[in-house]
Formats: C-alpha cells, structure tokens, sequence
C-alpha cells in the first residue's frame, strides 16, 4: 500500500510528527484515517476502512452510472432501461406509466447529481447524528 504525505521540509530521520486536523464536520473520518495511516507507518495492519457501501449501495451507483453515460450517449429511457433491467422485463405497452421507466428515470437524476459534485458524499459515511 502507497501512502502520499504533504510535508513543508524533507523528512528527517527520528523526527516526530504531527498531523492536523481540524474540527469540522469530517473530523471522524479525518482522525480515523490519520489513525489508518500512523499504523501503516509502524508497520501494523491499517484495519477497517472508515466506511463500506453495502453491495445494494454499490450496485445502484453502478447503475446510476451507466444510465447517465448512455442518456448522455442519446439513448431513449426505454433503452436504458432494456440495458439494465433486462429487455423481458419492458413492457410493449404503458411505457409510459411502468415502474422501471420511474426507476431508470431516478437512476439518470442519481448519475447527473454524482456528476454535478454529489460523489463527495460518497466519502463521507450516513452521520448518525441527524
């Protein structure tokens, strides 16, 4: 595993450090990974990640993804939809009025607001605090 360290001077040899951390609302995550870090320097497992998106989580921004990059590409809703849920589940008729055209629908609104910044969050774990 790489780590990257910003440092104003050259290490030193034997020279302690210190990380800053400010106190904002990522101050979890920050504190946890300088923790993830100082034991990858020590030569101690770093542990857990912060946090894990769970496989239905993962799947979905997957999808999310796809779905902005063939409505970008010009594709029809309805062909999106046939990509990712299967042309057998399509209905021939009330298209317009079918669950999976809603659903595909969100998943290109999902993508467009990833694209527009909204993947920052995906850093950041569900506050549990709200």
């Amino acid at each position: 595993m790489e780590h990257r360290v910003w440092l104003e001077e050259p290490p030193a040899i034997g020279a302690s450090y210190v990380a800053e951390l400010p106190f904002d609302g990522d101050f979890d995550a920050r504190a946890y990974a300088a923790r993830r870090l100082w034991r990858a320097m020590n030569g101690r497992a770093p542990g857990p990640a912060f946090h894990e998106l769970s496989k239905q989580r993962r799947e979905r921004l997957g999808a999310a993804i796809r779905a902005l990059d063939a409505r970008a590409s010009g594709s029809t809703y309805r062909a999106i939809a046939e990509a990712i849920f299967g042309k057998k589940r399509i209905p021939d008729h009330a298209w317009k009025t079918h669950d999976l055209r809603t659903r595909t629908i969100r998943l290109v609104q999902s993508g467009l607001a990833l694209m527009r910044g909204g993947y920052r969050q995906l850093l950041r774990p569900g506050r549990k605090d709200k």
